[in-house]
């Protein structure tokens, strides 16, 4: 089974939820090769909800994932804390939609919630935790209790940050930072359009479909990350059309409101 553990289906925080752009994304990680993705889409986007709204309407939900049109989408959120830094929460959609409903309060940059605390509201055993992309400058975790990253599933490999930071170098701290902690490494490609879909993937030995067998193949290491040859063209060029689709939605925006 190939997974992405770090993926949005929104062009930004502050757009819309766009259904045919939705799909056209799901389709094409399907045909970037994934047979699973895990929808980590930021806790503070705009109207958060409507994406599971429309999942809940439009794609049957089999023990922890939904079943679109062949790929599984497991639900999650990727958080801001306030030490500074992004933590990925994976599990089942309930789990997903009680702990959003839990943060409304903290969606703000002055509220958002203390690492340790939102560690203590997330852990279970159907869900997954991953420090999201830990030596990005501008949301480090290396700056955190050691005892309380211990206390995370694994550590995000990146695919932007093997961009900006350099393929050799990124992997060399993330993996020696892990290393410390006693902590597992998985890939996620961070990828809010679909050309950056493939970047990096991590392959399992056996098909999952639960949390619990996600965190029990991640902790027995029955999996590989792949990097591609070409990351650095798919990053670069996912990041060229997302900046072009921004400028014509505030474009359009702006023609609509005037």
């Amino acid at each position: 089974m190939n997974i992405d553990f770090h993926t949005h289906v929104k062009i930004a925080k502050k757009s819309e939820f766009m259904p045919e752009y939705f799909q056209e994304m799901m389709k094409e990680a399907k045909a970037a090769g994934l047979d699973a993705i895990a929808l980590t889409e930021h806790f503070n986007t705009r109207k958060f909800m409507e994406v599971y709204d429309y999942l809940d309407t439009h794609y049957p939900y089999e023990r922890d994932f939904y079943d679109v049109d062949g790929l599984k989408v497991f639900p999650g959120m990727e958080v801001d804390v306030k030490e500074v830094g992004h933590i990925l929460i994976i599990s089942n959609r309930k789990t997903i939609v009680d702990l959003f409903n839990e943060l409304v309060p903290h969606l703000e940059e002055e509220n958002f919630i203390p690492f340790k605390e939102l560690l203590d509201r997330a852990q279970s055993s159907e869900t997954l935790i991953i420090g999201g992309h830990p030596f990005r400058p501008s949301t480090p975790l290396t700056q955190h209790d050691p005892n309380a990253l211990k206390q995370l599933d694994a550590l995000d490999l990146n695919g932007k940050d093997l961009h900006s930071i350099g393929i050799e170098e990124n992997q060399e701290k993330v993996y020696g930072f892990a290393e410390t902690l006693g902590l597992p490494v998985v890939a996620g490609s961070d990828t809010h359009q679909f050309l950056q879909y493939g970047s990096v993937v991590n392959q399992f030995q056996k098909n999952c479909s639960t949390i619990p067998e996600l965190k029990q193949a991640i902790r027995s290491n029955e999996y590989t990350i792949h990097i591609s040859s070409d990351l650095h063209l798919r990053v670069r060029s996912a990041a060229l059309t997302k900046k072009l689709i921004k400028k014509l939605l505030k474009t359009t925006n702006e023609l609509i409101v005037s």
